[in-house]
């Protein structure tokens, strides 16, 4: 079943009503209801939002990420159940006993995908994919020769143009980018969780301040269907520097997005918690390969 997205950018009072979700416009102009079982994401976007603590405990129970904007109105932070998973201790056990050289095979299937799905999306828009798709046959067991940054030099001149550099305070496309990672980033978080994974141990990422270090090393093959979207977005408002609503909820459909996976298309969200399902039985010593999609 495809989750909903919510987004609020106005003052809104969120509660719970019949064990229904419900909002409630503070200048009265709208309550509604959706049952808590269909919501997958619900993005925060105002200082005068307000919510009762019953209704975070459903959300907690139905594995909803909330995800919190700062006065930039970026995300921020984000909500998620500490128990979400029936074996999960085992599952975490399994995690932090996973051998250097799986981790290394995992991170080296991860690039290997990452790259194949740049080269896909750069032939997608019309660009020549072949010196990008040739740099994966050569990335070895955990990329110890960087492949996957040489990759994305490429990738990013043939994509945007030979001045373009992703940075998060570089120049546009890269608000759109950052927009985007992040909310891809939760989804990640949220699969993983709803595998019954630490998104704090990492694979390949091991900053110490960074909690989501896992979160990050899955992500990495899914980002090119936020270029993707981000691309169009830039093509459209190449002058906008501040993103609006509809950037956002442009954004947004990232999560309804249909992808490949398994040969079968999925909806974005519903490939992630495949994915990380795959890589939970990898931990488990029942499957040595993380099943990803692949770009089209």
């Amino acid at each position: 079943m495809i989750k909903r997205t919510l987004f609020f950018s106005n003052p809104f009072h969120l509660s719970l009503k019949n064990n229904q979700f419900q909002f409630e416009a503070k200048d009265g102009s709208m309550d509604k209801t959706i049952p808590v079982e269909d919501i997958g994401y619900i993005v925060l976007d105002h200082p005068q939002i307000s919510f009762t603590m019953k209704l975070i405990e459903q959300l907690n129970a139905f594995n909803v990420a909330v995800v919190f904007c700062d006065s930039k109105h970026m995300p921020s932070s984000m909500l998620l159940p500490l128990d979400s998973n029936h074996i999960q201790s085992e599952v975490f056990r399994q995690q932090i006993d996973a051998s250097e050289p799986l981790k290394k095979s995992l991170w080296k299937q991860t690039i290997e995908t990452k790259i194949l799905n740049q080269a896909a999306h750069l032939e997608k828009q019309g660009r020549n994919p072949k010196g990008i798709r040739n740099i994966a046959k050569t990335v070895k067991s955990g990329d110890s020769d960087n492949r996957e940054g040489f990759a994305a030099r490429l990738y990013w001149k043939a994509l945007i143009g030979n001045d373009f550099y992703r940075d998060r305070y570089g120049p546009p496309p890269n608000h759109f980018l950052n927009y985007g990672y992040i909310l891809l980033r939760s989804a990640v978080a949220r699969a993983l969780s709803g595998s019954g994974l630490l998104s704090t141990l990492g694979i390949h990422h091991h900053n110490r301040y960074n909690a989501f270090c896992l979160a990050d090393d899955i992500m990495e093959p899914y980002r090119p269907y936020v270029d993707e979207i981000a691309l169009s977005l830039y093509i459209q408002y190449p002058d906008v520097m501040i993103l609006e609503k509809e950037h956002k909820a442009k954004l947004l459909e990232l999560m309804a997005v249909d992808v490949e996976i398994g040969k079968v298309k999925r909806p974005l969200m519903i490939a992630l918690s495949i994915t990380t399902a795959s890589l939970a039985k990898c931990f488990s010593g029942d499957s040595r390969k993380i099943v990803y999609p692949v770009f089209s």
